[in-house]
């Protein structure tokens, strides 16, 4: 089973077969991970800028399995405060096992400027376990991030994870990081229904495209659907939800290869703004 389980995490690791995404970096709850532009909902390590957005000082925890096998599950943990001066968040993700696994940190900090647009930067800590010998090795890079409100209907967003390129070295091997661009819109055709797109470029792989919908029935019950291609067309299907402070986001993609990818998360908040 180890074996299986190395083999799958090399083709993934080292081909185009699924995203040009690093598996250590968690998906959102945005439905098609179509984050960049997304004012309404923020998850760990999604673009900085909209932490600025959050009404409510708040935490919560998320879980994503990979085609139905734990070894390749992520858990992250969240937590964000905002102040009057500049917003701050934290994250935190594993992903992995007892013979392999990455860890993910972060410490993020974002300014609303007048709701015309915001700026965020997040400065990250990644770390991998090479054996038992060398144990983990890490390096720091930041995340940087910004959302642009064009019109009161329309908003464009913009993020960059390790931008420089930075990766963790050993004496023997290189572990490489993704480096990833993103850009995406964000589209209200009213209050209760949500258009997104987003374009993303891993800086050695090719496009992702995708686009998505919101639809919030009965006032808290919100509907997704969205799709993406990178190489395959994957299909996405989600639901959330919320009961006075909970509230809770379940998003399902669908390869066609591969199988199903699972995204869950809970949050709580605290106290408003």
């Amino acid at each position: 089973m180890n074996k299986l389980i190395q083999i799958i995490l090399v083709l993934l690791i080292s081909t185009n077969i699924f995203s040009q995404l690093s598996l250590s970096i968690p998906e959102t709850n945005t439905i098609a991970n179509l984050n960049v532009a997304d004012t309404r909902n923020w998850s760990a390590f999604s673009n900085p800028s909209n932490i600025s957005y959050l009404k409510n000082s708040g935490f919560g925890f998320q879980y994503e399995n990979r085609f139905l096998l734990n070894e390749l599950s992520t858990k992250s943990i969240f937590a964000n405060l905002p102040t009057t001066l500049v917003d701050m968040a934290l994250s935190a993700s594993y992903f992995g096992y007892n013979q392999y696994n990455e860890i993910l940190l972060g410490i993020g900090f974002a300014r609303n400027f007048s709701e015309k647009f915001s700026l965020g930067v997040q400065f990250n800590y990644s770390a991998t376990y090479f054996g038992p010998e060398i144990k983990y090795l890490g390096v720091l890079f930041p995340q940087i991030g910004l959302n642009l409100k064009l019109s009161p209907k329309f908003n464009l967003g913009f993020s960059t994870f390790n931008p420089f390129q930075q990766n963790i070295s050993s004496n023997f091997s290189i572990k490489r990081l993704a480096s990833v661009f993103s850009l995406g819109c964000e589209y209200f055709f009213a209050d209760n229904f949500v258009f997104r797109s987003q374009i993303d470029k891993e800086i050695s792989s090719n496009y992702k495209f995708g686009v998505g919908f919101d639809y919030t029935m009965l006032n808290f019950l919100t509907v997704k659907l969205g799709a993406y291609t990178y190489g395959y067309l994957v299909s996405c299907l989600g639901l959330s939800t919320n009961f006075g402070s909970f509230s809770f986001s379940y998003n399902a993609d669908f390869h066609p290869i591969l199988g199903l990818v699972s995204i869950a998360s809970v949050r709580y908040d605290l106290q408003k703004k």
